[in-house]
């Protein structure tokens, strides 16, 4: 079976979901959309994490005096080799593999040490300022090189959190950087691999996670740069000549980095996915009510917007979102929605068992009459990929001859299509709002109404 953006527990099958977990779920293929932030280390309440920033930015000031000392070459290459964490898996990339600096950006963010004389006395507070220095270093550089810096704690709370869910561990070499010496070792340890490649897997605490790093270069020149200091130049300046002029001027920094931590009392982590507003999904549903049926005036894609972000919202947590893509089928455009079954709630694991379904998939039809040609695509589509359940999501409630089809396909294939239309989604933005019980109700309640057609 095909999982489309497989996680390591999805492999392993087992049943949790990303909201009862403390670490940000792994995906195989790729990496996790978010970034370690050090920021939230240092304003954590926990004298542990505390302690982590610590060691963080004392080490990283470390090897910048030792390079000032004429430990060239060796600080260089620890700079170098701790600027990529594959292992951790945070960032951008398709591939899970990354690429790390050169040595031409280490000696960059090395002169910084030279040249700052209030760096040359103390060092960094937030080692993440190297952003507003050196061009081509951003927040991929500065997580990875947090989590580099403490991965043997990484690798520890990963172990840990293996042992609390059951998730098979294999032996492993990987290189740590030793705090004492300063220095990568090669360590063997016990870790999670992925299935695919055998390498090592770290997870990383949810805590720790943003999509943009609270210190971030963007965020420094629009609501910092340009309002205190900007008007003083005839012309504007490219983010070259601000690194330049941010090198030159190092007060002005340290005035904006005292600025973000006074004002760092509503600063949080980022979670992998936000619902939408209960207001929100209301004015979606009135938007999807009033669209007509069919391709007028792009009627279909609205439809399909909407109603992805409603759907992702009220099934989650006891669904995870896993993907929105596009297939034609016999030149038909087909919109589907993608959830993880986490076997969460009792429906899922029925589902589960009975059908195969580790995954469910949502077929979007902006039709005024669903029709069996919509039914027996998706079940075409089951047989490649998904397992043996289904839902399309249409417009109006689908006529008796499409219900006997997908009773048929039941006792035929052992296949389960539900069709839901725009009073169950209504039904669950009712329940969305008024929390008194879970909107994935629906879609039980509509699987026992299926059941009750099938024959006994």
């Amino acid at each position: 079976m095909i999982i489309i953006r497989p996680r390591i527990n999805d492999f392993y099958n087992i049943a949790f979901t990303q909201e009862e977990v403390d670490f940000a779920i792994p995906f195989l293929d790729e990496d996790i959309p978010l970034y370690m932030d050090p920021f939230l280390l240092w304003k954590s309440p926990s004298m542990q994490d505390n302690s982590l920033h610590t060691v963080l930015v004392n080490s990283f000031n470390s090897l910048g005096h030792n390079y000032i000392k004429g430990n060239k070459n060796d600080t260089i290459n620890i700079l170098i080799q701790s600027s990529e964490c594959e292992e951790v898996g945070l960032g951008n990339s398709k591939t899970k593999q990354g690429k790390k600096i050169s040595i031409k950006e280490s000696l960059k963010i090395f002169e910084l040490f030279k040249n700052i004389p209030q760096i040359h006395k103390s060092g960094f507070t937030h080692f993440e300022e190297i952003q507003l220095f050196v061009e081509n270093i951003s927040k991929d550089r500065v997580s990875d090189i947090a989590c580099n810096i403490i991965k043997s704690w990484l690798i520890d709370y990963t172990i840990s959190q293996c042992d609390k869910h059951n998730i098979p561990i294999e032996k492993s070499n990987i290189n740590v950087f030793d705090y004492k010496s300063g220095k990568f070792k090669e360590e063997e340890t016990w870790l999670p691999k992925n299935p695919n490649t055998k390498s090592p897997i770290i997870f990383t605490p949810k805590r720790w996670l943003r999509f943009i790093p609270y210190i971030n270069y963007e965020e420094y020149f629009e609501n910092y740069f340009l309002k205190e200091v900007g008007g003083q130049f005839v012309e504007p300046l490219s983010r070259v000549e601000i690194l330049d002029y941010n090198r030159y001027n190092y007060d002005v920094v340290q005035t904006y980095i005292k600025i973000k931590e006074t004002n760092s009392d509503t600063l949080k982590n980022d979670p992998l996915f936000k619902q939408i507003p209960i207001l929100s999904s209301k004015r979606k549903f009135r938007t999807i009510e009033k669209l007509p049926t069919g391709k007028t005036d792009n009627a279909d894609k609205e439809y399909e917007k909407n109603l992805c972000q409603i759907l992702a919202s009220v099934l989650y947590p006891h669904l995870d979102f896993a993907s929105e893509q596009s297939r034609t089928e016999n030149g038909v455009h087909i919109r589907d929605l993608i959830f993880y079954n986490n076997q969460s709630y009792p429906i899922l694991k029925d589902l589960y068992e009975l059908y195969n379904c580790k995954q469910i998939i949502f077929e979007l039809k902006n039709v005024k009459e669903v029709e069996n040609e919509h039914v027996n695509q998706l079940n075409r589509y089951l047989t490649n990929s998904f397992g043996n359940f289904g839902i399309i999501f249409t417009r109006n409630k689908p006529p008796k001859k499409v219900i006997e089809n997908t009773v048929s396909l039941w006792s035929g294939q052992r296949k389960c299509i539900l069709i839901l239309d725009d009073e169950d989604l209504k039904l669950m933005c009712q329940l969305y709002e008024g929390k008194q019980r879970n909107p994935i109700d629906v879609i039980n309640k509509k699987y026992i109404e299926f059941t009750r057609f099938l024959p006994s």
